[in-house]
């Protein structure tokens, strides 16, 4: 996993500011109007949607700790990095209320049953169901089991929302024939072979371990000699067995290993590598394309993945739009010209 990201425990938990800034999920960002409308005790307003100070406050304070978890520097207070971080996290907060205001409008709805059986998972799955382990780690992060509840009910309802909006996507056998027309080179399988070779540094160890192994039929044993002798770590112990594909191989070793009679032991082979004994230990395989009928149902996910993606970025864009001039925000929380905003991340 990506080094600036929480653990994937973490994660689960708290899907928050500091994974999303840290692996700059970021999209073009939310409009918004001026400060007038947005009381005291808040940072942002989404129609009638509240963003509290309080809530800005555990998503920066949790920031913090995430760069401290991976030993980074946090951005000191007026920075342009914090104040960039902090337009993140207004932006992140807006995005999540515009989602529940459009999950309403969509006809989802997150009960608190839902949410405790996701939980429960949660436990179970990164805590073994230690709910003192559990409270452990939540506290570690600073989280509360309110703050808990909250962001597993906008990813459970992210989740929902993502189904929703793409559940009339289709792709049709017309799609996925058309599609493995134009990647013909993905679905063939080149010529292969079964070799085994022994890398060594030097020319004269080479040569000598040519007159070990030269008059070995195809079923003698090269193990010994391998082991002893490669620098292969591949598969000096297995006999230095490898299965090779055309063109996968530095050249030398392609040309040499596609050259040979079945059976047969080349001389020393120089690469960038050393120089190789090789050996055949089959016929070569001639190349292969896979028929459509093996492949048709994984290109049918790959597209409708793809398409599922793309469909719900285009909704994501549209709420954005919408949403542009209902958002208003505190002084000093408003968005650059050029705002930028946390995207929702789901899969389908």
């Amino acid at each position: 996993m990506d080094s600036g990201a929480f653990s994937m425990t973490r994660r689960r938990i708290a899907s928050l500011l500091a994974v999303a800034a840290a692996l700059g999920l970021i999209v073009a960002g939310c409009g918004g109007g001026g400060s007038t409308k947005v009381s005291a005790g808040s940072v942002a307003k989404v129609q009638k949607v509240d963003i509290t100070r309080s809530s800005f406050t555990a998503l920066m304070d949790q920031a913090q700790r995430s760069y401290t978890s991976q030993k980074r520097t946090f951005p000191t207070a007026g920075s342009s990095e914090y104040v960039a971080l902090q337009q993140q996290a207004v932006q992140f907060l807006v995005q999540r209320a515009e989602f529940e205001v459009k999950a309403a409008d969509l006809g989802v709805k997150i009960d608190e049953k839902t949410i405790d059986t996701r939980l429960a998972d949660v436990k179970k799955q990164y805590f073994g169901g230690d709910e003192k382990k559990f409270q452990t780690q939540i506290k570690a992060q600073g989280l509360t089991a309110e703050q808990v509840r909250a962001d597993i009910r906008a990813q459970i309802l992210s989740e929902e929302v993502f189904k929703k909006v793409t559940a009339d996507v289709k792709v049709s056998d017309v799609d996925v024939k058309a599609y493995y027309d134009k990647n013909p080179t993905t679905y063939t399988q080149a010529e292969s072979r079964d070799v085994r070779h022994i890398l060594v540094k030097t020319k004269a160890l080479a040569d000598e371990v040519y007159a070990q192994v030269k008059y070995r039929s195809a079923t003698d044993s090269w193990n010994a000699p391998a082991k002893k002798y490669s620098e292969d770590p591949s598969s000096k112990d297995t006999g230095g067995k490898l299965t090779i594909s055309r063109g996968q191989t530095v050249p030398e070793f392609d040309a040499s290993s596609f050259a040979l009679k079945t059976g047969e032991v080349s001389q020393p082979i120089k690469t960038q590598f050393g120089y190789h004994v090789i050996q055949a230990l089959s016929d070569v395989k001639p190349k292969k394309t896979q028929p459509l009928t093996e492949v048709r149902e994984t290109i049918r996910q790959q597209l409708l993945q793809q398409k599922r993606s793309e469909g719900m970025t285009a909704w994501v864009e549209g709420v954005k739009q919408e949403f542009a001039s209902k958002v208003a925000y505190a002084t000093g929380f408003e968005p650059p010209a050029a705002a930028t905003s946390i995207a929702a991340t789901t899969t389908g």
